[in-house]
Formats: C-alpha cells, structure tokens, sequence
C-alpha cells in the first residue's frame, strides 16, 4: 500500500463509527485505549482534536492531539493507532507526519510531546525515527519524548 494515499480527516459524522470499529492486536491493546474512548473523551474536553487515518478511501486509524500547551511547556499526541490489518505498512509514520504538520500550526508551539511505555518497542522506533528525543521525562508508567519544532 502506497503511503502516497495517506491523509488525515478530522473526525466527523462519516467516519467516527469507522474508527470505533478499528483494533489493535492482542500484544498492543495494553498500551492504547479503545477509540471509543478517546473519542468521548474529545467531547469533554474540546482542546482535544481527533482524527480518522485514511488510506486511500478506507479508514484505517486514528489518532489524537492536544491543542492546548501542557507538561514540558508541549502540546501532547494523545492517541496514534492503526488497526491490525494495516500495521507494518508506514501508515502510522505517514499519518504522524500529517499530524505533526498540522501540530506545527498551533500557536507559540516549540515541542511535541508524546508519552508511552517503555516496553512499547513499535512507539519507540516510531518516534525516534521522526526524530522525538527522550530527555528522560517519565510520568507514571510512561517515558515523555519530545520533538523540537524549528521557529
């Protein structure tokens, strides 16, 4: 599958279900909440911006960012997911590209902070590869990595 077809939709009443229904794998549901969730809980608290992946016309993941600045003085990523049967294709990368570009908008915005477990070794590569540097920020269970945007 060609990464070329990659975008990101803002969530709306055409793809919201679609994303409910996405899934990760066995291994990996530990370290994500179901998108049923994220997606209520981008109701409660509206500086929440969520996002369906499409590649091409299929909706195959989703993801979620802060649009308010938080901890480390960053605008957090708060969900990034694609489903089981789209893993291993560079959807994610293409789709955290989009995101960050979008991230890139907000105003007064230096850092992009994403935080995951350390054991999540497919988080690690992911963000690492997009050149986020772990500065050693834990909270709870969970390492913050952040990306340094240019002004």
């Amino acid at each position: 599958m060609s990464t070329e077809k990659v975008k990101i939709v803002e969530l709306n009443t055409e793809n919201w279900y679609g994303c409910c229904e996405l899934e990760v794998s066995v291994e990996q549901e530990k370290y994500i909440e179901p998108n049923a969730i994220s997606i209520a809980q981008s109701k409660f608290e509206p500086s929440l911006k969520p996002y369906a992946i499409y590649a091409g016309d299929n909706i195959v993941g989703f993801l979620m960012y802060n649009s308010v600045q938080e901890e480390l003085d960053g605008y957090w990523v708060y969900r990034i997911m694609v489903d089981k049967q789209f893993q291993g294709k560079g959807i994610g990368k293409a789709a955290t590209k989009l995101m960050i570009s979008e991230m890139a908008k907000l105003p007064n915005i230096k850092r992009i902070v994403v935080g995951y477990r350390p054991e999540n070794k497919g988080a690690h590569n992911l963000y690492s590869s997009l050149g986020f540097i772990d500065n050693g920020d834990k909270f709870g269970k969970e390492m913050a990595v952040i990306k340094y945007i240019a002004e």
